[in-house]
């Protein structure tokens, strides 16, 4: 009783020892987690990260960390992307694989989580905390310390699914959870505990930024930039933050439901005792399908502004885009039972959810029309940025065609949990959000760093990426009609293994795209003087960002611009007051670096660790250490201070100096 009263339920027998599959993977971690720890620490920089860095409540640095998370997140669940098609590729009949089933269960619940919060959802909040208060004249976010806590809290949060590789294990319950698999009957181990605590961290981090960037873009503008003087990417961010505010609330509901029914025996999602299984999935979808929008959006900003670029034209049909923008955000709450067609609702609900499916496509047609007239007749100039929008836009149509057709009922009835369903979500996902996301990097890399990406190796990893997903979901189209379940982790119909090793040597093309992208990182850092951003305007850009040096001031603008155009950058280069170096300076008030984001994020883990394992005093201390943590912080009055006027003329002439 005493040692359960310390540990809970952890125990050593949490490790799987038995499993050399997952030790191994656990021990190439822990190696590599070494590794860079060795690193860091014979190069004497951890006070530097922690002074610079890690306290920071730079937005820049900021997004600079959450884009290093994605990345990490990336590599891990790609990594679970190349067991599961390795699996299937060889799990024909009697030999039945490599993985076990409970394995190969939670490497699809893991790779789907991963992948949708903790990939997508930090590189996109990554590229938007860089690029959003730079595009309204900004000198910071709303709230710095609210969004240093939003970061580690998505940073503790990933490392609570990091941490259910080798201590417990992850849930067998795929990404979206359903009840009855995720009730404690089915699901008694940690894994679904792992995967509650993950998410309602990390929700409740993009939560915040959500409030934090929504002040941050109504309140913020610089002068004259009104709402329809902003730049697109900017609008979509404002769409995005207003659907982050009104669904992730319902995520957490969701989530705090089922922790009762598992901790306390409740039963909101059972089919007993009062309960109901189907508002499980009504409520995740309420929220989960709004979300699909909320990764997808900023992408679409993020296209408009490189196509806009780098055809040298303004984008075509701006109101068009913005309104089409505000449309999908509101449509995309009326979509969700799409998911669950099969499920029973009634051939009248059926036909609604299914014709709003259908409509939500409209102003996505816009948006892809509007792009395309923005490149005719434009001069464009094919940039690693350009190359990804153009691979988007053909892959993304394709997609967008076999969602159409799982919108209509009788065919979904077909076609539901098929590798078809999969092969269309990874249509909409890759390119539609990551593509995007790469382009947003090698566009703005070298506002962040002062230096440009190698186009050589940029483009090598474009055309890796772009064949390999060809491969790798393509052949699962063809699967879905053939009639191959989704989630299979062995199978008895030798006519479908081509099309499984096919879609298997996809991923390892997109395996040497992510290893390009890689190499073009450190080839573009060991040349980096070569390809130094000179001008703070690389890509002759359009919006305030390009106004600034290359990296920007920590201050961002030494005056506010004043914004009299759409475009406000080219507007101003056209009247000839375009210049980073102003001829006045003053002081400037500015938030102070703080650990309290670090503390925060840290005890929420002991929190969210303790939960999973039943160790209550942890709970407890995790929970007050939070609180504690930020009644000091509220209760600090020196949390701002002024900059110099000649500290400010510093800066800047050190920045000219660097360039």
């Amino acid at each position: 009783m005493a040692t359960e009263a310390l540990f809970g339920k952890l125990t050593f027998s949490a490790i799987p020892f038995d499993s050399p599959i997952i030790m191994g993977a656990v021990g190439v971690s822990l190696l590599l987690g070494a590794l860079v720890v060795g690193l860091i620490t014979y190069h004497g920089k951890w006070p530097y990260l922690w002074r610079e860095w890690f306290t920071s409540v730079d937005h820049k640095k900021i997004g600079v960390m959450y884009i290093v998370l994605a990345w990490v997140m990336l590599l891990r669940g790609f990594a679970d992307a190349i067991m599961m098609r390795a699996q299937q590729a060889m799990a024909l009949g009697a030999t039945q694989g490599y993985l076990p089933p409970y394995h190969y269960d939670q490497i699809f619940s893991a790779h789907g989580t991963i992948m949708i919060i903790f990939v997508a959802m930090p590189f996109f909040i990554g590229l938007m905390n860089i690029i959003v208060p730079l595009q309204i004249g900004a000198r910071d976010v709303a709230f710095p310390f609210v969004n240093s806590v939003s970061l580690w809290l998505s940073v503790f949060s990933a490392m609570l699914v990091m941490l259910s590789l080798g201590l417990g294990n992850f849930s067998h319950a795929g990404w979206s959870g359903y009840p009855p698999l995720s009730e404690t009957q089915y699901s008694p181990g940690p894994g679904v505990d792992y995967w509650i605590w993950s998410l309602q961290l990390g929700g409740l981090g993009t939560l915040m930024t959500g409030i934090n960037f929504f002040v941050t873009i109504i309140k913020m503008r610089a002068p004259g930039m009104t709402l329809m003087r902003m730049p697109v990417f900017t609008w979509t961010i404002l769409v995005t933050m207003v659907l982050i505010m009104l669904s992730f609330p319902v995520l957490t509901v969701t989530l705090a439901l089922l922790t009762l029914d598992r901790y306390l025996g409740m039963h909101f999602f059972t089919n007993g005792m009062g309960g109901n299984l189907m508002m499980f999935p009504n409520l995740f979808w309420i929220w989960g399908h709004p979300e699909v929008y909320i990764v997808i959006l900023p992408a679409f900003g993020i296209y408009s502004e490189v196509i806009a670029t780098f055809s040298r034209k303004r984008l075509f049909g701006y109101r068009s885009m913005v309104y089409a923008s505000i449309a999908i955000a509101v449509l995309s709450f009326g979509v969700w039972l799409h998911h669950f067609f099969t499920m029973g609702a009634g051939a009248d609900v059926n036909a609604f959810f299914g014709i709003a499916t259908m409509v939500i496509a409209v102003p996505t047609g816009v948006k892809i029309f509007n792009w395309l007239f923005t490149m005719y007749r434009g001069r464009i100039e094919f940039t690693t940025p350009t190359l990804w929008t153009l691979g988007f836009i053909v892959t993304f149509c394709i997609g967008g065609m076999t969602g159409v057709l799982l919108a209509v009922p009788p065919a979904d009835f077909v076609l539901h949990n098929t590798e078809f369903l999969v092969a269309h979500f990874h249509n909409m996902l890759i390119p539609g959000a990551l593509f995007a996301y790469f382009a947003g990097y090698a566009y703005w890399f070298p506002k962040a760093f002062g230096f440009r990406l190698d186009e050589t190796w940029g483009k090598r990893a474009f055309w890796a990426w772009l064949v390999g997903f060809y491969l790798a979901f393509m052949p699962l189209y063809a699967l879905g009609f053939m009639g191959m379940p989704r989630r299979l982790v062995y199978y008895d119909d030798p006519g479908w293994q081509l099309y499984l090793e096919v879609a298997a040597f996809g991923t390892l093309v997109i395996l040497l795209g992510i290893i390009f992208q890689i190499t073009q990182l450190i080839v573009s850092i060991r040349r980096r003087k070569e390809l130094r951003d000179l001008t703070g305007d690389p890509w002759n850009g359009r919006t305030l960002e390009w106004s600034v040096s290359s990296p920007p001031p920590f201050f961002n603008f030494a005056n506010i611009p004043v914004v009299e155009a759409l475009d406000a950058f080219t507007d101003m280069k056209e009247r000839g007051v375009a210049s980073t170096h102003p001829a006045e300076v003053h002081s400037i008030h500015m938030p102070k670096n703080t650990p309290a984001g670090v503390a925060m994020g840290g005890l929420a883990f002991v929190f969210g660790f303790a939960m999973i394992w039943h160790v209550w005093w942890m709970a407890l201390a995790g929970i007050f250490g939070v609180l504690a943590t930020l009644i000091v912080r509220a209760a600090n009055e020196h949390v701002d201070y002024d900059v110099p006027a000649s500290e400010v003329e510093r800066t800047l002439l050190s920045l000219r100096g660097q360039r």
